[in-house]
Parts: structure tokens; sequence; C-alpha cells
């Protein structure tokens, strides 16, 4: 080798620094990540014996028709071409223009991208993986936003963290194509440029290349979930609590002023946001520190603090004089109920159709714990440490912290929010903790004396057990987790089929369970596009999308007068409901779909029972019952509900907190005539069962079983002596019937 690439060389290693520390930390990082794919990528074992691999959940349908429609028209087109999907709410059909974009323009362009180097792979399979790939994205930048906070350890421990936190973990797993994930990568890609533009180690120049990435990054969030309305407050209280306490400069205002500016210029461009955006509270909350900024930066130096805090109070007044007329006039946005519901939660029980939605509950304890395990004790020592150290960027993470761990509590989902800033106080909170310990095994500078040489001794030994302790610690938390009995509960969390590869069970069976596959290759294959098939919004997206039919309604829920018909079509009589389904058109609507799940067990005698599990509509028809109860009056005005036989909620069925009890009005209602006869067809054709759920055989006057997926399998019991049995059945409506009758 010559002298001259010697040199070169040298240079090279002095540039990137790499020595033996970098090396452990790119090493553990790569770890790191990899294990973040790895437990993200464990459902596939339920999807390989399918043939195909499928979404979770039901709204990553919903994004996975969109992403489809990108690839065929072109990103822009649902858009520029106002498409309207009438395969979904008919007969209005549903509005994909008002749609965010994000997620589904990053997948069509990826999929566009390596179609066009001729890689070849099924949409959904690839939008499936794609959710692994941005999980695990996330993780790196978390560990970049821990590096600028406390160092390489730091990040490394965020990561981590992140990597293995259950609400992260189960909306980045295989499969989970939501909104969630570009509202991850844009929220931590903003934490890091946002708090990076307003260092002042970095150039002017570095200031305003952050801050133009803190806004890129802050438009892709916006555009991809509606919960950008948290990082818009957080870094509106951010820079007002720097303006309080006199650390607002010309680098924060502009900094701020970029980022925000910028990123609504570009979010307001989509129909989904539009200019409408920009006058709801929270945006103009942003304005307004926005203005507060400027004239504290305006006089800084010209002013005294008390006229300077008068004129603060006075724009705040003005602000607050001039929101609510337009308030009152119609002329500021409303924020949607659910984000209502989220800044104070006791009203969400007033709201029978945000309450409905697991994801909407409020966070219980035992959620909590899953949560945050044995590492809130690093949390809560993450915190003093931030505390003790209050920098512009640890007054950040303190907000980030607290408001995330609030919002979090308030609703189950948002813990996906609290999951990095969780991270990032258990790796300061380690870090810090460490310290103290690994400085006991230096040697001192004066250890000649015996004396001291004992001493030194000491402290090496607790220091060693210091250590000992925290790894236990971490062991028990991301390897052998008490909460799970023994197992990692990252593994817990994620190794679990689809929801559709486990009929929507909240279970981990040994093979995949077909049942809502094969509903859904019947109606694809037997019924027209055109067909609606009414069923409960839940399983909309499934029909629309996989079934290729028509619905009334899915997770979108764009109607609610609609989903209050629905739940009355499923809730009255036979005649009522058909009453209620012919203002949809006969022409079309021939089909009703109910999903029950029993438990079949054996008695001391041998005799095969069953009774109901509760995970199917025979645990959803009290939600069917509250939000169509909660449109009575509406319903008896309109001439569908008998004010005699008018019922405001489930209680109103016989329905108590131990059980089931249903009276006479129940037992008459098309939910219950449709679970009852389902079981009843599963016991006189599979094994006879005895004292079914239901009891006695029902009349059904014009509904026809036509399809029962489930039906005839082969069903060994488990050692306890019971197994799970779902059924999904599809009844065809008789109107010729109907119409000779009435």
């Amino acid at each position: 080798m010559s002298k001259g690439q010697t040199n070169g060389l040298e240079s090279l290693r002095k540039r990137f620094k790499v020595n033996h520390s970098t090396i452990l930390v790119v090493s553990a990082l790569i770890l790191i990540l990899f294990v973040a794919f790895s437990v993200r990528i464990l459902p596939m074992r339920w999807e390989i014996p399918t043939g195909q691999i499928h979404l979770n959940e039901f709204d990553p349908y919903y994004q996975f028709s969109l992403t489809s429609y990108m690839v065929d028209n072109g990103l822009f087109s649902p858009y520029t071409g106002h498409w309207v999907n009438y395969q979904q709410w008919y007969p209005q059909g549903l509005d994909m223009s008002r749609s965010l974009p994000a997620l589904p323009m990053t997948a069509a362009a990826l999929y566009t991208a390596i179609s066009f180097l001729g890689i070849n792979v099924d949409l959904m399979a690839f939008c499936s993986v794609l959710t692994v790939v941005l999980g695990t994205l996330s993780c790196l930048i978390l560990y970049f936003i821990g590096k600028d906070v406390g160092g390489r350890a730091v990040g490394l421990f965020a990561a981590l963290s992140l990597a293995l936190a259950p609400s992260f973990l189960q909306r980045s797993s295989l499969g989970f194509f939501d909104t969630e994930l570009p509202g991850m990568i844009g929220l931590l890609f903003f934490i890091l440029f946002f708090l990076r533009s307003i260092d002042p180690k970095h150039s002017l120049r570095g200031s305003l290349i952050y801050s133009i990435g803190a806004a890129l990054s802050l438009a892709y969030f916006i555009t991809g979930w509606g919960a950008a309305y948290y990082v818009l407050g957080l870094t509106a209280l951010f820079a007002f609590i720097l303006v309080v306490l006199k650390r607002s400069d010309k680098r924060l205002l502009t900094s701020y002023g970029i980022a925000m500016g910028l990123s609504l210029l570009i979010a307001i461009q989509f129909p989904q946001i539009g200019y409408s955006y920009l006058t709801t509270a929270p945006i103009l909350a942003v304005i307004g520190v926005f203005i507060i900024m400027l004239i504290n930066e305006f006089a800084r130096n010209k002013v005294s603090v008390k006229t300077l805090t008068l004129a603060t109070v006075a724009v705040i007044i003005v602000m607050l004089v001039s929101i609510i007329p337009l308030a009152y006039s119609g002329y500021v946005g409303e924020i949607a109920g659910k984000f209502i519901t989220v800044i104070n939660p006791s009203i969400r029980a007033s709201t029978p159709l945000i309450a409905s939605v697991a994801e909407h509950k409020i966070t219980a304890w035992g959620n909590l714990y899953m949560e945050l395990g044995i590492s809130a004790i690093f949390f809560l020592t993450g915190l003093y440490f931030v505390l003790k150290n209050p920098t512009n960027r640890n007054v950040f993470l303190l907000l980030f912290g607290i408001t995330g761990l609030y919002f979090g509590a308030s609703m189950v989902r948002l813990l996906v929010i609290f999951a990095p800033a969780f991270g990032l106080f258990v790796g300061i909170g380690i870090v810090g903790m460490l310290k103290p310990f690994m400085a006991m095994f230096k040697e001192t500078p004066n250890a000649a004396a015996k004396a001291q040489r004992k001493l030194l001794r000491v402290s090496k030994e607790y220091s060693g057990l210091g250590i000992l302790f925290i790894f236990i610690l971490l062991m028990t938390q991301f390897a052998f987790t008490p909460q799970t009995g023994g197992m990692p509960r990252a593994v817990a969390g994620a190794y679990a089929p689809t929801s559709i590869s486990s009929a929507a069970l909240p279970i981990i069976p040994s093979e995949p369970m077909p049942q809502w596959l094969n509903m859904l290759n019947y109606v694809n294959s037997e019924l027209k596009s055109t067909d609606v098939v009414v069923a409960w919004w839940d399983y909309g997206y499934w029909l629309s999308v996989s079934g290729n039919v028509t619905t009334l309604a899915d997770n979108a829920t764009i109607n609610s007068t609609q989903i209050e018909n629905l739940g009355f079509i499923y809730m009255a009589d036979e005649k009522s409901s058909l009453k209620m389904l012919s203002t949809y058109g006969q022409k079309n609507v021939r089909h009703i779909l109910v999903f029950t799940v029993l438990i079949v067990y054996q008695d001391e005698y041998g005799n095969y029972k069953s009774g109901a599990w509760g995970f199917g509509d025979e645990g959803k028809w009290a939600w069917m019952a509250d939000i169509s109860g909660g449109a009575k009056d509406r319903l008896i005005q309109e001439g569908f509900m008998d004010a005699d036989n008018a019922w405001a909620g489930r209680n109103d069925f016989g329905y108590t907190l131990d059980q089931w009890v249903w009276n006479e009005q129940g037992k008459d209602s098309v939910i219950y005539k449709l679970l009852a006869d389902i079981e009843n067809e599963f016991s006189m054709s599979t094994y006879g069962l005895v004292e079914p759920l239901y009891g006695e055989s029902v009349n059904l006057d014009y509904f026809k079983l036509e399809y029962l997926s489930g039906n005839g399998a082969e069903i060994a019991l488990n050692p306890y002596g019971s197994t799970i049995v779902p059924l999904v059945g599809l009844y065809s409506i008789d109107w010729d019937a109907y119409n000779a009758a009435n």
C-alpha cells in the first residue's frame, strides 16, 4: 500500500472517529433495530398458512384502499379527481378526497419505486410489512433524539424502550397499516429537528436547515394523523413558557415561525386539512403565541418588564375577546368530539358512539402497568434529573413527558404518544443512576495509603451491587416480565395473529381461524360489488375492501345518523327493521350479516353445551341499543319507532351487569333472533348441543340463512374442557314476503 493510500485511510479514520466505543454503540444499535424488526414480524407465523399476508384490525383496510387507488391512478388522484367510493356508506358514498394522505402516499410511492425496479410483490403484503419497517425506523430516530439529549447511552436505552413498548409495538407490528405510523415518524423527526434548530451550538445556517426539516416533519404529521393537534399545542406551550422564563430569543422565534408557518402552509393544501384548519382553536393558540414572541422580541431592550407583562396580558385578552364572538358566529372551526373527550375524559360516557370504540377507553391502571412495568422507577428518576437541569431542551422534554402521560392516561390509544417520551426519560434515568456507580470503578489519584485502598475496594463492591441491581431490573422489564408469567412482554404482545386471521378474537390460536376469511371469500365470489350487505359498522372495511361488496357504515363513523339507523335495524323487530331498510332501497339491500362467538363445553355427564363468549355481536348489541336509543326522539318523529315500545338503551332489553337476561322486547329483536338462529343451526348440524344460550328455536319471517361460516367444523375441546367457536352468518332478506305481508 502506498504512502498516499495510507495517509488517505488514516484521514478517513480520523474523520469518522472509528474506535472501540463507536463500534460497540453501532453494534448495540443494530441489535436493537434487529430486535424491533423481529418482534414486529412475528404475526407472519399465522399468515403463511393462509397463502396471503393480511392487514391487521379494521382501519388499515381503509388506508389500503387509498393506497391501491393511488398506485393505479396516481398519488394525487383521490384529491384531483374527487374520488367518491360508493361501496362505503351506501347510498351517499364516502368522499375519499377528504382522507389524510401521508400514509397511503408514502406506501404508494415506495411500492411504485420497487415495481419500477422489477420487484413484484402483492400490494397488501407490501403495506403489511411496511408497518414493520416504519416502526423500526421510529426507534432509530428516537436514538438520535436521546443522543442529543444525554449522549449515546441515553439514545440506546430510549430506542430499546420504544422498540419493546407494548402500545407502540401493537400499532407498528405486521399489518397495522394505520395513521399512527406517519404520526410517530413525523413527531419524532419534528422533535429531533426542532430541538436542534434552537440549539445555540449550531450555526444560523444549520438552524435554518433544521427549522425547515422540522416544518416538513410537522406537515407530514398533520397530513398523517389527526393527533397533530397535540404536537402543535405542545410546541406552542413550550415557546410560551420560554417567554415567561425570559429565555425566548431570535433563534427560537425564527425556528418557531418557520416550523409552524411552513408546515401549516403545506398541510392546508390537502382537502382533509383545508384552510378551515387555520381557524381551529389550537391553531389560533399557535398564532397567538407567535404574536406574543414577536412583541417580546421587539420590546426586549426597549421597555420595562412591567410594560412587557401588561402588553402580553393585553394581547391575550384581545385574542380571547376576538375568538369568543368568532366561535359563536361559527367562524372558528370545531375540534372533533373525540379530541375534546381526550382533554376532558369525563364527557366520553355521554357519547356512546365514541365510548363504544375499545381504543377510546380511559386507560385502566392495568394498561398503565403493562405499558410502564418496573421501568416506572427509571422514568421517575429521569424526571428528577431533567428537573435538576432545566435547560431549554429539558423544558421541552418535561412538557413532552407530562402531557404525554396525561393524554395516554386519558385515552388508551394515545399511550403510543407517551411511549417515546417514556423511553427518553427511562434512558436519562438509567444513565443518571449508573453514573455514580461507574465513577466508583475509577482509580483515585491518591490511593497509595492502605486505608484509601480499602475504601476504594469497598466502594467498588457497592458499585458492582448497584450495577447488578439495575441490570436485574432491566432484565425483568425487557426479558423476563412478571406481568406475562415470565415471557418477555414484547413477545407476549406481538406474538399474535392479525385480527382477520384469528376470526376477530383476542386469542392466540395454534393455527389461523378462517371463519371471517371464508365469509369474505364467499361474498366476494357470490355477490356483486353493488350488493349491499348490512353489518354492524365494525366490519364495514373488511366487507367493502376484501369482500368487494357495498356497506352502510364502517369505522370512518362519518355519519352518526346512519349508525343510529343501523343500530335500530338490529334492535327493532323484523317488521320495523325492514321498514327502515326499505328506505335504502330494496333492490340492492338484500343481505344482513351477524357475527357470534360461542364457548362449547361438556358437563359432568358428557353432554355438550354452549354459551356466549362476548366478543361477537352478542357483546356488541348493547352498543347498538345505546346508540339507537340515543336517537329515540328522532326515530319516533320519523315514524320508525313506536312510542310504546321505544328504548333508550341496553337496559330496556333486559340487560343486567351480571348477565344477559333478555325480556320479551329483546327476544323479538332482529339481533336476538339472528344470534339464536345461528346457535341453533350450529347445535343441530354439529353436536346436537343441549341448553344453548338462547334456548328454544326462533321463527324468522323475512330472513333466511344463506351461508354460515364456521358451521360443521371439527372442534377439539382444549385440556380445560371447552373451546371457542366463531360463527359468521349471512342472511338473505325476503323482500317479497315482507311486501306481501305489509
